[in-house]
């Protein structure tokens, strides 16, 4: 090539990557004996060159009862179908890890450059392994307060200030909390905020817990004990999907009526929320640039450069429906 277009071989290399100072009439000439030559680049050559794979992971340590469910089109769908598109406009290719049951993932098969984790447990051993390995790592959602961790920040007190918020105005003074067993962090500030509410309104606080393992399941048992222990309840605060959905079902067989007997409300406004009957008054979190501003985040600390450590998401927007009245 370098011949046929009367250059050095740098020059060549140079013109066809768009690197370095080459002027346009001599780059044009390259790129046209390129495809007279029928010449296609080696990636898999320049990738093991330059000791980078241009791939990044998403994964998330909540199992797929959560962060997918039956319609395969929940939380995890939705950042990766929006952080695939940010990353390709990096040249960076997206490796979507699927949430498995497990201690840890293979992700030693996986030849990436640094991952995205959603909303990860504290210990989280897929994320302890990509810290062994050396590799970048961002977080949806704050890891740990004691762990530096860059993450985009899900405002999880905003959001949950926003849903009480709302509950009251429409009327529920006996409002009860269900939350994921699990140690995540966005858990712990919505029961911070919950108990800061029922504080300054003076009203007692009702919390249960589910396990993600079973999903929609695990809201209706959680719903379920709460009801029979505390049957004055009269809204609900649901910030996972998965739970609100069962929780419903736990209070329509209990032969009480939504929203006129027991308001409900949850975060994530997906397809559970939009499907459920009654629909759910949910929070729209601007997923589509909290997945892109992870990929920024997380290019900003690839190849052993330091971004900042905070990103924050947009403010949260209610999406009230007829489970709030």
């Amino acid at each position: 090539m370098a011949r046929e277009a009367g250059v050095s071989r740098t020059t060549v290399s140079h013109a066809l990557n768009d690197k370095g100072y080459v002027d346009i009439v001599t780059r044009e000439r390259v790129k046209a004996v390129a495809r007279a030559l029928s010449y296609r680049p080696n990636v898999r050559a320049q990738r093991l060159r330059s000791g980078e794979a241009h791939t990044i992971a998403l994964l998330s340590s909540m199992p797929f009862e959560i962060a997918g469910g039956a319609s395969r089109l929940g939380f995890l769908m939705e950042v990766a179908a929006v952080a695939a598109g940010a990353a390709l406009e990096r040249g960076l290719a997206l490796i979507l890890v699927p949430p498995v049951t497990g201690e840890r993932l293979a992700l030693e098969q996986l030849d990436i450059d640094g991952a995205i984790v959603i909303e990860p447990a504290v210990g989280d051993a897929n994320l302890r392994h990509l810290q062994e390995r050396a590799l970048p790592v961002v977080c949806i959602g704050r890891y740990d307060d004691s762990a530096a961790v860059p993450y985009v920040d899900l405002q999880s007190s905003a959001t949950t200030t926003l849903l009480l918020d709302h509950l009251r105005v429409q009327g529920a003074r006996q409002i009860a909390l269900i939350i994921g067993e699990e140690p995540r962090n966005s858990y712990r500030e919505t029961e911070a905020t919950y108990r800061a509410f029922c504080k300054a309104y003076r009203m007692r606080p009702r919390i249960a817990t589910a396990s993600e393992a079973k999903g929609e399941q695990g809201g209706y048992d959680a719903c379920t004990a709460l009801l029979e222990k505390f049957p004055e309840v009269d809204a609900l605060c649901v910030p996972v999907d998965a739970f609100a959905v069962g929780s419903v079902r736990a209070i329509q067989e209990r032969g009480l009526k939504i929203p006129a007997d027991i308001k409900v409300v949850t975060r994530y406004d997906g397809v559970r929320a939009r499907a459920c009957n009654p629909p759910l008054t949910a929070v729209d979190l601007h997923l589509e640039v909290i997945s892109s501003l992870a990929v920024d985040l997380l290019f900003a600390h690839l190849g052993g450069k330091h971004g900042a450590m905070e990103t924050q998401a947009p403010p949260p927007r209610l999406i009230a429906r007829i489970s709030s009245g």
